[in-house]
């Protein structure tokens, strides 16, 4: 059975683009997801984050200035959810889905303990 993968990719990512290209040069069918386009929904995140065993405060970009514009620093798990529900580029970048597990791929090196 073929290896296949969801990626919530961002193009502009050196790391998701990384990601990417460690997929397709395995031989994984994937499923890319603009995930900047396409936000996940509330619980479509939860999940994500859940199966990856991060909390939201693992999984998000602390570095971009709407973190910071919120006050999201001393946030609660529910507050950062919703947040990088409505602010998508909140988002850490990029998670891979496949049938072993799902992963935060940084460092992109991360994706291959689930192909």
């Amino acid at each position: 059975m073929a290896t296949t993968a969801i990626i919530y990719h961002n193009p502009r990512c050196s790391t998701s683009r990384t990601v990417l290209r460690i997929l397709e040069q395995a031989g994984v069918e994937t499923e890319v997801v603009k995930y900047l386009d396409t936000p996940p929904t509330r619980d479509g995140l939860r999940k994500l984050l859940d199966d990856a065993g991060l909390r939201p405060s693992q999984a998000i970009r602390k570095r971009e200035a709407i973190y910071s514009e919120l006050g999201l620093a001393d946030a609660d798990d529910t507050a950062l959810i919703d947040a990088m529900v409505t602010h998508p580029i909140l988002i850490e970048r990029p998670i891979v889905v496949t049938a072993k597990g799902t992963r935060l791929a940084r460092p992109a090196e991360t994706v291959r303990e689930i192909l």
